[in-house]
């Protein structure tokens, strides 16, 4: 379940290294020139079924031939604008950002300490697989419209990226000398 709040605005990004930055993006399967091959030939179908019930004298059959092209062609284009949606992770030194752009354009901005989210991959064998963020009690979901393969995969490039990240600023730190600068000693 996702708890993580979205922020009210953008905060400056870290000056530091980016270790990933992804688009992730529903998959849709048939291209436009297939979509509309596919509605003409559905449509033709059907245009010469509703003939063939008229000739036969069942008139009233005919509008209910229109109205499944009308349905199969509204559940294509709810599925075409569901396909706008998108998501982008960028994880650096000091956060993970999580940038989500629903279907309408609106966005939606997550903001997670590197240093401190765990990554879990949820049921990782089941179709409803989850790749989740968590840290300080809340949970944050990535890519719930990716394959249950797809997210197997994001969810091992993401746990690198997270390790290269505290990585270099556990390096950082240890680097850092503590009190005066070296320089002018």
């Amino acid at each position: 379940m996702e708890t993580w709040p979205a922020e009210a605005e953008a905060v400056e990004r870290f000056n530091g290294p980016v270790f990933m930055e992804a688009e992730l993006a529903p998959n849709r399967s048939l291209a436009n020139p297939a979509f509309i091959a596919l509605m003409a030939s559905i449509s033709l179908i059907s245009f010469t079924a509703g003939l063939f019930y008229m000739a036969l004298g069942a008139w009233p059959v005919l509008p209910f031939f229109g109205l499944d092209v009308f349905l199969v062609w509204l559940a294509f284009r709810i599925s075409y604008r569901d396909g706008r949606a998108r998501e982008y992770v960028r994880v650096d030194g000091r956060d993970i950002e999580v940038v989500r752009q629903l279907p309408t354009g609106h966005r939606r901005r997550y903001r997670l300490p590197t240093a401190w989210v765990t990554l879990r991959l949820i049921d990782p064998k089941a179709h409803h697989a989850q790749v989740a963020l968590t840290a300080h009690g809340r949970a944050l979901v990535l890519g719930q419209f990716l394959s249950p393969p797809e997210r197997g995969a994001f969810a091992k490039a993401l746990e690198k990226a997270i390790h290269a990240a505290r990585q270099s600023l556990s390096s950082a730190e240890a680097q850092e000398p503590g009190g005066a600068d070296p320089a002018e000693a």
